[in-house]
Parts: C-alpha cells; structure tokens; sequence
C-alpha cells in the first residue's frame, strides 16, 4: 500500500504563488510516474500536471502551462506543484496520484493511489 500525504495549500490573491508537496510512503515502486490532479465544486476531477519516474518527462493541461512547474525528488519520494501567477479559476482541492508502472496518463483512472486533497483558494 501507498500512502500519500499533500500539503502547501492555502488561501492566496490572484497573482501570488503557492507550492504544494506530496510525500509518499509505504510500499515504492521503481519507474511510476506521479501526477496532479484538481476538483472545484461542482466539477469533474480534471488532470493538471505529470512527471515521469527520470523527471525527464512532464505534461501539463494547457491552462497551467507556463504558470506551473511539476517536479519530483526521489530521495524524498516526494512531488512538488510551484504555482505561479494564480487565478481564481485555479481554486479547488488539489490532489497528488501515483501510476505504478510510469507513463504519464491525463485520465484520473490510470492512477492507482491517491492523497487526501489539499485547498487552493484563489481570492479576486
């Protein structure tokens, strides 16, 4: 079993940043791909962020490309998310998955494990 803890969430101002983490514990794999994911009220779980096992790979969802960064350590076993320049459309929990086996996958089903979610809210 894996288990995934996020944190960084927080309330911000449109234009600021946050930095969320997710630390994983447990059972390891070698070569998974980890990937970040957002739900608002109301609203379909929606892929924002992957990277590959090497971190030598990265996808985004077209709204966050050029405001966010996905990066891993692995030595840590952790995931991070920097956020730039946040808008309120940004707000929602957030949560970290884990896809044994690697390959970086936009739909939330390819995903085996999951955190618990952490708030972003982004205030106008």
């Amino acid at each position: 079993q894996v288990q995934l803890v996020e944190s960084g969430g927080g309330l911000v101002q449109a234009g600021g940043s946050l930095r969320l983490s997710c630390a994983a514990s447990g059972r390891t794999f070698i070569s998974y791909a980890m990937g970040w994911f957002r739900q608002a009220p109301g609203k379909e779980r929606e892929f924002v962020a992957a990277i590959s096992w090497s971190a030598g790979s990265t996808y985004y969802t077209n709204s966050v490309k050029g405001r966010f960064t996905i990066s891993r350590d692995n030595i840590k076993n952790t995931v991070y998310l920097q956020m730039n320049t946040l808008k309120p459309e940004d707000t929602a929990v957030y949560y970290c998955a884990v896809r044994p086996g690697g390959g970086l996958r936009v739909d939330h089903h390819d995903y085996d494990y999951w955190g618990q979610g952490t708030q972003v809210t982004v205030s106008s």
